[in-house]
C-alpha cells in the first residue's frame, strides 16, 4: 500500500533532544537520486523530465554532461517524489532506460551504503574517515576495517563498535589472504571498498571483482610518480608541488579512473619527511571528498575517466 509522503511527514513524531544541524549536502534532503549514463542522442532530458513530471515528482537538483569525445551522456537528478515509492519508480523507469540504452540507478539516500575500509600501518586516512563518519559528514555504514597489521597499530584511532579483522599477509600467503578479504567484503554486503593507504597491491582477480566500487588513495599526483615512495621520487626530481590522487582500482597499478586530486606547494628546503608530513593532509582531504561524492552518487564512470558532479 502506498503512503503519501506528506501525510507520513505530518504523522512522524519529533526526535527527542535538541535538533542537530543538517549538513550542507543534497544527501540531507528527502529526495531520491537518479543517475544515468548512455549514448548521447536527442530527447533524453525531455524523456526523464516528462517521466518525473507525470508522476508529480519535484526536481530539486539536476546536472548533466555531454562528452563530445566519447559520444556519451551523463546525468544526475535529485527529486522529491509525491505519491510514488522508489520501488514503483524503478519498475516504471525501466522502459525509459531500455529505450535509451541507459546504465542507470535510482536510489534512496536514506538507505546508506555499506563501506569496508582496508588499511596498513599508516593510520591518518583511516582515522579521518572514521572521524568524519562519527560526526555525520560521511553518510555511510562502516561494514568493518581490514588490516594486515594488528589492532594495536591504531591506538590513536577510535575503532570502538567497528568490526576489525587482522589479516596478516606475506608474499607466500597473498592469495590466501586475499581470499579472506574477499569473503569479508562479500559476506558484509559492502557496496564500496576504500583502500585507506592499504599498502598491498590487489591481484587482478580481486581488482576485477571490485571494479567500479573500490577507491584507492595514491600519495602522488597521478599519472606521475607511480608505485613505491612517490615522495622520494618527487624530491629527487625537485618538484615544486606535491599532490594526492583518489582513483578507482583496476588491474593496472595506479592506472584506474581518477576521482579527485589536490596539490600543495613545496620548496627546495623541504626534505622527503617534510613532503610526507604535508602529503598526509592532502591525502586525507582528497580521499574524504572522493568517498563522499561516491556515497552521494556523484561519480559516474566514463571509460578510463570519471564524470564527477560536484556539489
Amino acid at each position: 500500500m502506498r503512503v503519501h509522503l506528506r501525510q507520513a511527514a505530518r504523522a512522524r513524531k519529533p526526535l527527542p533532544g535538541p535538533a542537530r544541524p543538517l549538513k550542507p549536502s543534497i544527501m540531507s534532503t528527502q529526495g531520491l537520486i537518479l543517475t544515468i549514463s548512455c549514448p548521447d542522442r536527442r530527447g533524453i532530458v525531455a524523456a526523464v523530465s516528462a517521466f518525473l513530471a507525470q508522476r508529480d515528482c519535484n526536481i530539486l537538483d539536476a546536472q548533466q554532461y555531454d562528452d563530445a569525445e566519447t559520444g556519451m551522456f551523463f546525468m544526475r537528478v535529485v527529486f522529491a517524489p509525491d505519491s510514488y515509492g522508489a520501488d514503483d519508480l524503478r519498475e516504471s523507469f525501466a522502459e525509459v532506460g531500455e529505450t535509451f540504452a541507459m546504465t542507470w540507478s535510482l536510489r534512496d539516500p536514506k538507505v546508506r551504503k555499506k563501506v569496508m575500509i582496508l588499511a596498513s600501518k599508516s593510520d591518518h586516512c583511516l582515522a579521518d574517515l572514521i572521524y568524519r563518519w562519527r560526526i555525520g559528514e560521511l553518510p555511510m555504514d562502516i561494514a568493518g576495517v581490514i588490516s594486515n597489521h594488528p589492532a594495536d597499530t591504531y591506538r590513536h584511532v577510535d575503532l570502538s563498535d567497528l568490526p576489525f579483522h587482522h589479516l596478516p599477509v606475506t608474499k607466500d600467503t597473498k592469495l590466501e589472504q586475499e581470499a579472506q578479504v574477499w569473503t569479508l567484503i562479500r559476506d558484509s554486503g559492502a557496496d564500496l571498498v576504500v583502500l585507506a593507504r592499504y599498502m598491498q597491491v590487489l591481484s587482478d582477480g580481486l581488482a576485477a571483482k571490485l571494479e567500479g566500487r573500490c577507491i584507492n588513495i595514491h600519495h602522488s599526483f597521478l599519472p606521475g610518480f607511480k608505485g613505491a615512495k612517490p615522495y622520494h621520487q618527487a624530491h629527487a626530481r625537485g618538484v615544486k608541488v606535491i599532490g594526492a590522487s583518489a582513483h578507482f582500482v583496476t588491474g593496472d597499478l595506479d592506472e584506474g579512473p581518477i576521482i579527485e586530486q589536490d596539490v600543495e606547494r613545496i620548496s627546495h628546503r623541504d626534505t622527503p619527511d617534510d613532503l610526507i608530513r604535508k602529503g598526509r593532509d592532502i591525502e586525507r582531504r582528497v580521499l574524504a571528498r572522493a568517498v563522499r561524492w561516491t556515497l552521494e552518487d556523484r561519480v559516474l564512470l566514463n571509460g578510463r575517466k570519471t564524470v564527477v558532479f560536484t556539489d
